[in-house]
């Protein structure tokens, strides 16, 4: 009875010998198949720790190298930016207490005469678009300042000379005379920019010279009525890269190094979101403020809004509403300004215009922007909705005059 136990415990043991013999050729055979596998580590000699980074190196920083995009891009522009310096004398307003004959009989003639004077000062950034000195920026960075001195980025400086504002689209051109030998941003195109394209930042922010911010295009041509700056007649690049006080003016640049826009800090409570004005629109308006020192806006004289059926819909149905809007798509017109061209072809408030030279107007935005892309004294034919009629009218553009 005891010999098949021993018989079964001999098979056993021969089937485990068996079993590892075989996982030892196996092994054996796969090393002589992937003799890399197999090799010893490298040895690393003290001080010696090349071999070492380059196993540590990631596919995907050995693929994108240890210079940055953006590092390039600015590289490729950061000496044509320049720091602007602004300077204005202002006197202040004499009580007219002050001027008041028993006044002046206790404290003197020569008292409201010395009335100090005040000193305000301005900083924003700008960048040079020629090799003779032309530099590029907002008009708010320069507008009424006795001097302005332009610094740049190896720290030469220079009095600028402004050549030219336009309030309308915010820009100006200032000239300074350094030689022909400037570094010079390259200008790109606004019109191939795409939402999500990449956005940086460059300018003095705050007074921090030279600095950098990253962010990517938000949206495109976001109206400056819909920023609330309704002076201006603007279809800004929206962008969340950083633009503060200081930032004004200095350009926005794509992942290439290419000026975009040029970057304006024209809302103070703009949180999270900057604007820039499109470098194609800037590029038009510097030549024209280079060659004439100003540029003539065409307008009509009316403050408007655009209409849909929605919203007229609200204000009929409102009992204390003043007057009954046609429920329609087009611009209603808020206010007319007296002596302008709307006013003397007609145009009244609570008008709503339908179209312009045959061509349907839906929006504020699309009016101005065709008055815009008119000729100063051309005759424009706009049909309106007034009450239950339509009328055609002619308006004559006039040019804009500015605040100052």
């Amino acid at each position: 009875m005891r010999f098949p136990k021993i018989s079964r415990s001999l098979r056993q043991l021969s089937t485990h010998v068996l079993a590892i013999a075989l996982g030892v050729v196996l092994a054996v055979s796969t090393l002589q198949v992937l003799p890399s596998q197999a090799e010893p580590a490298p040895t690393i000699t003290p001080g010696d720790t090349s071999n070492l980074i380059a196993q540590r190196q990631s596919p995907a920083t050995a693929a994108i190298g240890t210079t940055s995009f953006v590092t390039a891009a600015v590289n490729r522009v950061g000496s044509a930016v320049v720091r602007i310096d602004t300077e204005r004398t202002i006197t202040r307003r004499v009580d007219p207490f002050m001027e008041d004959p028993f006044f002046r009989r206790f404290f003197g003639d020569g008292f409201s005469q010395q009335m100090p004077s005040e000193q305000l000062r301005g900083l924003g950034s700008g960048f040079i678009i020629d090799k003779s000195g032309l530099v590029l920026t907002n008009a708010h960075v320069v507008d009424k300042a006795d001097k302005v001195t332009v610094r740049l980025k190896d720290g030469r400086t220079f009095e600028g000379k402004v050549q030219g504002i336009d309030e309308v689209t915010d820009l100006a051109v200032v000239k300074i005379n350094a030689g022909n030998d400037l570094p010079v941003a390259p200008l790109g195109s606004s019109t191939n920019v795409q939402v999500g394209d990449w956005a940086i930042a460059v300018g003095n922010p705050l007074g921090f010279d030279n600095t950098v911010t990253l962010g990517i295009v938000s949206t495109l041509k976001r109206s400056s009525a819909q920023v609330g700056i309704s002076d201006k007649r603007l279809d800004f690049i929206q962008t969340d890269a950083a633009i503060n006080p200081g930032n004004s003016g200095g350009p926005l640049l794509n992942g290439l190094g290419e000026v975009i826009g040029i970057n304006t800090a024209i809302r103070p409570d703009a949180m999270g979101i900057g604007f820039a004005i499109p470098i194609d629109k800037a590029k038009a308006i510097a030549a024209q403020l280079q060659r004439d020192g100003k540029v003539a806006h065409p307008y009509l004289g009316v403050q408007m809004l655009t209409l849909t059926p929605d919203l007229a819909k609200q204000n009929n149905t409102d009992p204390n509403s003043p007057i009954q809007i046609p429920e329609i798509n087009g611009v209603f017109v808020m206010r007319v300004v007296p002596n302008s061209p709307a006013a003397s072809a007609g145009i009244r408030r609570g008008d709503v215009i339908l179209q312009v030279d045959g061509k349907a107007i839906t929006s504020a935005e699309q009016l101005q922007n065709v008055v815009e892309d008119s000729r100063l004294g051309q005759v424009l034919q706009v049909k309106v909705q007034r009450g239950n009629k339509t009328e055609q009218l002619s308006i004559r553009t006039a040019e804009l005059q500015n605040a100052s």
